[in-house]
Parts: C-alpha cells; sequence; structure tokens
C-alpha cells in the first residue's frame, strides 16, 4: 500500500474516531479504554453480581493507584459516576469528556463548602438511581496500607436505602501507576499485561460507621489474597529464582569469615541436598530437626531441606534439654542436622540420631560439586521446579514448625505454610521496598519466627544480603559487622538494640537507613538515642509465632517518599499489614468494639497459621473463622494505627479490678532511665503471686537499682498511677538477673517462678 493510501486509511480513521467520541463520548471512550487495558493488563474480575443491575448504589474502593477510577470504569456493567477535583481535569477535552461522564466535581481547595456541595450531589444521583463511585481514603496510599477513611461518604447514604458496594482492588501495588517505592512512573514495568483482581463486596445497607465499611473492604482483601494464592510462588522456587538472580552478588556471610554469592549459596544448597537424599533421610522422612545458630551453615541446611521438600525444624537450643527433645518427640524426627563446633559451645544430649554438618561436606563428592554448579549456574529454575517436584508443592504445604517460646507455659509447635511465610515477605517488601543495596543484620534466631522469616526466608526471596552472628548480644562484634559489610536494617528486639547503642560507634552504623524493632514494646529514649547517634529513627511492628510472625508495622517517612500521609506513629505498632485486617472485641462478648476502645486484639489474613501440631483443640480455641486471638489487649485508633495496652495473661485482678503489668513497668522503668547501669539489659518486670484476701497482689523483681523504693513508689502517686497499680513496699524483690528467653523477651514463666520462689524465702 502506497504512503498516501495508508495516509487516506489513517485519515479516515481519525475521522471516525473523533466523530463516534463526539457522537456516543461514553460509550466511545469506554471501549477504547477496555481495549487499552486488555492489552496491558489481566483482569480478573469477583463477584460483580453484588452491584444491583437498577437502582442508587455507592462503591466505596480502596484507593491504590492512578488507574483505580478507569478499571472500575471497564469492570462495571453500569455507568459510573466518579468524584474528581477540578484541578486535576482542567485540559479542556478531559473537562468535557468528564461533565459527559457526569463526574461530581469537588474543589478540594474550596474547603468544607465545596465538599459538601459535591456530597449533596453525589445524594441527590444515588437517590435518582445513579450509581456513584469515591475512594474514601481521599488519596492514592504511599505505603500500600489501608489508609483512615473519611467519614464524609456516609453523609450520602444516610437516611437513604441505598446500598454501599465495598469494593477492593488487589496486586496494583507494584504498578507503575502506584506510590511503590516513593514515586508515580518511575520504574519499568514488572511483567506485561499486569494481573489486577477486583472484588465486589455484598452490599451494605444502613452502614453504622466508616469503620464498617472499611472492614468490609480490608475483608475483601484477605479474600483476594486467598483467592489467588494458588498462582503466586512458594519460598523454595522463590529461593531458586532470586539466588539465579544474584549468581556473582554476595548474598550471604558470617562472624566466621563465610561469604557467599547467590550462586554458590544455590550451589552450596543443592550439594547438601543430594548427600542428604543419598545418605540420610529416608524416602518418608517429613520433619528434620536444626540445631544451629543464625549463620551460613545454618541457611544452608534449611535451604537443602526446603529445596527437598522436607519440613525443616529450628530447635530453641536456649531451652531445657527436657524441652528439646519433647519439641523432638513431638515432630517425630528421626534426624537433627547440627555441627560439632556448636555442640560443642552448647553441649545437649538430644534423643534422636544427630548429623553433623561437617561430616556431610566430607561426603560431597566432585561429581555432586559439578552437578550441584551446573544446576546452580546453567539450569534454568523452571526446569528445577520440574526436577524437583516444586510445582506441586501446594501453598498450604507445611514450611516450618516453629515452637513458640514457652514464656507463659509449655512449648506448642505452631505449623507455618509456604503461603504463611511467602504472604509475610511480600508484605513487608511491599512496606519498605527492599533493593539489592539492603544488607540485613541477622542475630535472631532462627527457632523464633521473627529470625525465621524475617532473617532467613527473606532474604533467600528478596534481594537483600544478610550477614550473621551467632550471639545477639555481643554487640562489638556486631559493630565490626555491620561496618565491614555496611549493613542498612537491623531487625531486632529493643533489648538487642540497647547495647548496639552502647557497643558500636557511629562509624560502623554509617550505612544503617532502616531499624526494625518487634517482640517487645519500643521504648522512646532507645528511638531518640538512635535518632541522634545513628541518625535513623526505629520503628516498631507487631506481629506473634502465629502469625508468621508479622501483623503490623510502622513505616518510616524515608521509605514511602515524600508525602503528608501518616505512616508511623511513636507508641504505636503500626497498621495492619496489606492482605490482613485486625479487630478490637470486648474479651468476654467478643462483640466488635470498633475504633478507640481497648479490647482483644483478633487478627485475621494470610499469615494466621495452619494450627498447632498435634493439638486441634487448642488450635480450634485461639483461631474461630479465620480470626486468631492475640491474647494481646489493644486499641485501633482512627487512623488505624494499633496500640498494645497489655496482654490478657500479663493483667493482675486486685480487688475486682484489672491491673495492667506493662503499664507499671514502663512507668518504673521511666523513672530509673536514668540509671547507667551496663551490666544488664533488662532491670524491671512485674508479675503477680495469690493473695490471701485481694486474689493476687504485685510484684517487682529488679537488679540494682540506684533509687530506694519509697522513692520510686512516690514518683509512681505523683504520675498519677491509681493505689491499686502501685506496688506495695514489700513487693519489690531484687534479683540478680531477670528471666529472658533467647529472643530477648521476658520470660514470664520463669519470672512467674522466681517471684513465687523469693516470695516463700521472704515470707
Amino acid at each position: 500500500m502506497s504512503a498516501l493510501a495508508w495516509l487516506y486509511v489513517v485519515g479516515g480513521g481519525l475521522v471516525v474516531l473523533v466523530a463516534a467520541i463526539a457522537i456516543a463520548p461514553r460509550h466511545t471512550t469506554r471501549g477504547l479504554t477496555w481495549l487499552l487495558f486488555k492489552a496491558f493488563y489481566r483482569i480478573r474480575v469477583r463477584d460483580r453480581h453484588n452491584l444491583p443491575k437498577s437502582g442508587g448504589a455507592l462503591i466505596v474502593a480502596n484507593h491504590v493507584s492512578w488507574i483505580d477510577g478507569f478499571l472500575l470504569h471497564i469492570t462495571c456493567h453500569r455507568w459510573l459516576r466518579m468524584f474528581a477535583d477540578p484541578a486535576h481535569i482542567r485540559i479542556p477535552f478531559f473537562y468535557w469528556l468528564t461533565r459527559k461522564y457526569h463526574t461530581v466535581e469537588i474543589d478540594l481547595a474550596g474547603g468544607p463548602k465545596a465538599l459538601l456541595r459535591g456530597l449533596k450531589e453525589a445524594r441527590a444521583g444515588v437517590i435518582n438511581g445513579d450509581v456513584v463511585c469515591l475512594f474514601p481514603e481521599g488519596g492514592i496510599t504511599r505505603s500500600g496500607q489501608l489508609q483512615e477513611f473519611h467519614r464524609g461518604f456516609m453523609k450520602i447514604v444516610e437516611g437513604t436505602e441505598t446500598p454501599v458496594i465495598p469494593v477492593h482492588l488487589d496486586e496494583l501495588w507494584g504498578s507503575v501507576f502506584s506510590f511503590y517505592g516513593g514515586k508515580f512512573f518511575s520504574r519499568m514495568p514488572r511483567r506485561w499485561r499486569y494481573p489486577v483482581t477486583i472484588t465486589f463486596g455484598e452490599p451494605i445497607y444502613h452502614p453504622q460507621s466508616a469503620y464498617q465499611v472499611k472492614q468490609a473492604v480490608a475483608r475483601l482483601g484477605v479474600q483476594s489474597m486467598e483467592g489467588r494464592k494458588s498462582q503466586q510462588l512458594i519460598p523454595p522456587r522463590q529461593l531458586l529464582r532470586q539466588c539465579k538472580s544474584s549468581l556473582r552478588r554476595s548474598k550471604v556471610a558470617d562472624s566466621s569469615g563465610v561469604e557467599l554469592t547467590g550462586g554458590k549459596l544455590l550451589a552450596g544448597a543443592l550439594a547438601f541436598k543430594r548427600i542428604l537424599q543419598r545418605h540420610v533421610l529416608a524416602a518418608d522422612e517429613k520433619m528434620v530437626g536444626v540445631f544451629l545458630p543464625p549463620s551460613v551453615g545454618g541457611v544452608l541446611a534449611n535451604a537443602a531441606l526446603s529445596l527437598l521438600k522436607r519440613v525443616p525444624v529450628n530447635l530453641n537450643y536456649t531451652l531445657s534439654e527436657e524441652v528439646v527433645n519433647f519439641c523432638i518427640q513431638e515432630c517425630g524426627m528421626t534426624h537433627v542436622l547440627s555441627s560439632r563446633a556448636f555442640l560443642e559451645k552448647r553441649p545437649m544430649n538430644l534423643n534422636t540420631e544427630v548429623v553433623y554438618l561437617e561430616d556431610l561436606k566430607e561426603q560431597i563428592t566432585g561429581m555432586d560439586k559439578l552437578v550441584a554448579a551446573f544446576q546452580a549456574f546453567l539450569v534454568p529454575a523452571t526446569v528445577l521446579d520440574s526436577m524437583f517436584g516444586l510445582k506441586a508443592v501446594s501453598p498450604d504445604e507445611l514450611n516450618t514448625v516453629i515452637f513458640t517460646s514457652g514464656s507463659t507455659g509449655e512449648p506448642k509447635g505452631v505449623m507455618l505454610t509456604h503461603d504463611n511465610i511467602r504472604s509475610n515477605t511480600d508484605a513487608v517488601d511491599q512496606l519498605f521496598h527492599l533493593t539489592k543495596k539492603d544488607v540485613l543484620l541477622g542475630v535472631l534466631p532462627f527457632f523464633h519466627s521473627f529470625g525465621f522469616t524475617g532473617t532467613l526466608w527473606l532474604p533467600l526471596v528478596l534481594d537483600p544480603k544478610c550477614v550473621y552472628h551467632f550471639n545477639p548480644l555481643d554487640g562489638r562484634t556486631v559493630g565490626k559487622l555491620c561496618g565491614r559489610h555496611g549493613v542498612t536494617i537491623i531487625i531486632a528486639t529493643p533489648t538487642f538494640l540497647r547495647t548496639y547503642l552502647k557497643r558500636c560507634d557511629q562509624e560502623q552504623m554509617s550505612q544503617l537507613n532502616l531499624v526494625i524493632a518487634g517482640a517487645e514494646k519500643l521504648p522512646a529514649d532507645v528511638v531518640s538515642a538512635y535518632q541522634e547517634k545513628y541518625g535513623v529513627t526505629p520503628v516498631e511492628g507487631y506481629g506473634t509465632t502465629e502469625l508468621s510472625p508479622v501483623a503490623a508495622f510502622n513505616v518510616p517517612a524515608d521509605r514511602v517518599g515524600n508525602t503528608t500521609q501518616i505512616t508511623n506513629k511513636l507508641g504505636t505498632v503500626g497498621r495492619v499489614l496489606p492482605g490482613a485486617m485486625a479487630k478490637v472485641v470486648n474479651p468476654d462478648t467478643g462483640e466488635d468494639l470498633g475504633l478507640n476502645a481497648a479490647g482483644l486484639l483478633k487478627i485475621s489474613g494470610p499469615n494466621v497459621m495452619q494450627g498447632y501440631l498435634n493439638q486441634p483443640e487448642k488450635t480450634a480455641e485461639i483461631i474461630q473463622d479465620g480470626w486468631y486471638n492475640t491474647g494481646d489487649m489493644a486499641m485501633i485508633d482512627d487512623d488505624g494505627f494499633i496500640t498494645i495496652t497489655g496482654r490478657q495473661s500479663r493483667f493482675s485482678k486486685i480487688g475486682g479490678e484489672m491491673v495492667p503489668h506493662i503499664k507499671i513497668e514502663e512507668a518504673i522503668a521511666g523513672l530509673v532511665a536514668d540509671d547507667d547501669s551496663d551490666d544488664v539489659a533488662v532491670r524491671i518486670a512485674v508479675t503477680a503471686v495469690p493473695h490471701e484476701t485481694k486474689g493476687e497482689r504485685l510484684i517487682v523483681l529488679h537488679t540494682k537499682l540506684t533509687k530506694s523504693i519509697d522513692e520510686i513508689r512516690t514518683a509512681l502517686s505523683d504520675a498519677g498511677l491509681p493505689n491499686l497499680w502501685i506496688p506495695a513496699a514489700d513487693g519489690f524483690l531484687e534479683t540478680d538477673q531477670i528471666p529472658l528467653l533467647g529472643t530477648g523477651k521476658l520470660d514470664l514463666k520463669a519470672i512467674k517462678e522466681k517471684a513465687d520462689e523469693l516470695t516463700i524465702s521472704v515470707s
């Protein structure tokens, strides 16, 4: 065809297009948008039938990207009236087009009156049978988390029979039109035909609050995550791809001097896999123990077992021999992987066959090394998936069993699935935007879920490198490692963070830009000290072993870019993770208490464990209708931030009143904060012992203090604490050290036993 002919075709097509837009602007532009989006996106729409075929309705959706409105327009079977600020549609053509769509204009610069006019127009529209759509967060999320729902939309349906249709847009966070990484349209698309899931919820008639609607949208997010988990790669498959993407880049290192690239890490894991399969593990042997500290050897052992489709169970070497053997028996283990060097430091008689990594290394032949290297460096990950049978592994199969610390009783085996771990690592990546430049400090033990997910699997499936050390309280070695490897991220407990303040200098922490604290409350003085010394603001998260472990996070502002949205509140544990939801209920009736009310915290989402090993009754007690009972008392504020107010088990009932141990601990700790004692990390723990008339009485275990007991009690009274909360003078008992778990958390069971023992000896 000649150039002139092409000119006629193109020109004629443009004339037809312009004419079509002029004659039928809504139908034409909707059709064009549908074609365009179909070319670039793979859109899944669920439960669209929940949108009424006729009559007025108000669609309320989460706001993730700049294209959310377009996606809703082309997926709804009815015309939508959207909200828009005239400042964003000043281009003449777009302004003309939005008028054709009967867009509800709200001039945000016009103040409350302009907002009220827009709400009145929308209300009139739904009464007349229109479908109005809005995003009550008021703007696109900068962190990926669901933001506060502004209450204004309630005026649109108040006093009418108009249903509110909750809608959740999933998988858009990370697209080029979202603010992932703090910038809009600053990266190439991660895949062609980007997947998007849009879920329509059941109509809500006469909603009682914006919180109720927000919870409905969040619930759809949980359902969406559940619905697409079979399409996600399980962690062992992610491991293969991550190691191959970092073949020649340093991926793991430890304080013994061992350092491996991604390629060598994968080759080492594959070599160990061959030896374990050939010489050690039976074909039907599912659970295998790992008795190793955080180290490159520990990483290799866990990676090899996972690629073998076995379940690694990292054993808590800080517990007694009796308890460790109880865990081995519960899992029916016939083998435990360890090392002679470690067992010399931590001698323990294990009631099963111990296999030493040193011996396995000697059994690796030249052929094993050659095959492992060939697979690691040359065979595509998709081929390895098929060779190892990983494609057939369900996301609901076990990834690990982690035994609870036993801080309040007998350890329980928490069964975490591949999807549990994947959902947690994906959420952390989504919130903190981890890159190849990031280097994690790995001091948390793998027998603790915080360490297992945060410093074992996170670097195995995501871009960061991790540097390990077996002793989290060895601040001097930690400082040297941070300086040598340029650590940028520390994930630790506040107890460990205090140690690094004292032992690590500014130069060693010069690359540090993210500090995440968990497992215990983050004190304000630790935050200010890190700001002053290292120029970093630590943020607090929250979770439990049963939640894989993370349920909520604060996000520092520099990880989300320039925004007016609140992403971090000191004193809270942050907002619930994307894809999960939280609620606070009355501990006696189970009634949802909504916002700004203290009650029992429950979590629902893909991070909730499969259950307790061999204990279906306890599982049924703790998980009901998909909601996990954390046992923690909390409050959710208007912005969705969660504040932990105490544990159910950390309250005393004295004279019929509930007295919170944690509040008393915090008050006393604040009074002795200026004590410059450097010999112990934790100096205060509050518990209770039985009392004949009041039911219980408070006991304060403490190490040597510089203030007198009378001074402390007087200061507590002056601070406004109720008399019932102030321990009696004879309730202060000095001890050499406060019992701690290996994770740095208070050992509540041992503290209670010590209090009982000291009380008896005093009396």
